[in-house]
């Protein structure tokens, strides 16, 4: 990865920013700083600003593993496109779809409340965001050994789910669902948008950063040799500067 704010990071994002564009962030990590509390996370008021000044000049969507209902309640600002449940949730087309998507998930909450019956007391709290399902373990006193106790117990669920891990959770999803991937690119068609801009902080946005091709930009905040994106951000606070560069080039 090249660090976005070098001197050849900057040339290619200042050559690759225009309003045909489609332009999408996760949110926790991304747009709001990380938080103990995940329903505590804040959106910072010049994010927000920034958001609502790029919205005026391109398409913006939201594409994170919180519900869309969820993540409203701390956007501050309302994007063309909002998907929730890592792209199973508010893809256009996918409607129906998105009925066995719920069903799926209320059963693997139901078989997940049996085979980890002492819940918060392994340190793992279940979280049913209407069409996946996470597995918290965050708050644990061992997460090594609660991360175990996650996994095995996803191994028994049936039908199997696809698993992303992400920091201290494991995120469960239908095998059938569109990744972020399958949601960018879906959107940028939908949208009319020859090119995608997306930035992104951990493991769940890997869909994304894997997708090869001219007509995307890919940002992960902080590094990780093992990422495939193609520029990084040191810090989530680098977020306002990066907007700004984009407004400034689209102005």
């Amino acid at each position: 990865m090249t660090y976005l704010f070098s001197e050849a990071g900057l040339a290619s994002l200042h050559g690759f920013v225009d309003p045909a564009t489609l332009y999408a962030f996760d949110l926790d990590g991304t747009l709001a700083p990380i938080a103990a509390d995940p329903g505590g996370i804040l959106v910072p008021d010049a994010i927000q600003k920034a958001l609502a000044r790029l919205k005026k000049r391109a398409v913006v969507a939201i594409i994170t593993g919180r519900s869309r209902k969820d993540a409203q309640r701390h956007l501050g600002v309302v994007p063309q496109y909002l998907v929730g449940n890592h792209g199973a949730e508010g893809l256009p087309g996918w409607e129906q779809r998105e009925k066995k998507f719920r069903r799926l998930a209320d059963e693997w909450e139901k078989q997940l409340s049996r085979i980890i019956p002492d819940g918060e007391n392994s340190g793992i709290v279940i979280e049913n965001k209407g069409m996946s399902v996470s597995l918290h373990y965050r708050g644990a006193s061992n997460r090594p050994a609660s991360r175990f106790i996650a996994l095995n117990a996803v191994d028994l669920l049936i039908p199997q789910p696809r698993v992303i891990g992400g920091k201290y959770v494991e995120n469960l999803l239908p095998k059938e669902a569109p990744d972020k991937g399958t949601a960018l690119l879906r959107l940028m068609d939908g949208a009319g948008c020859a090119k995608g801009f997306f930035v992104g902080d951990d493991r769940t946005d890997e869909d994304v950063f894997q997708l090869d091709g001219d007509r995307l930009f890919t940002v992960r905040v902080g590094t990780d040799k093992k990422s495939r994106a193609r520029f990084f951000l040191r810090v989530q606070r680098e977020i306002p500067l990066l907007l700004l560069h984009i407004n400034d080039v689209l102005a």
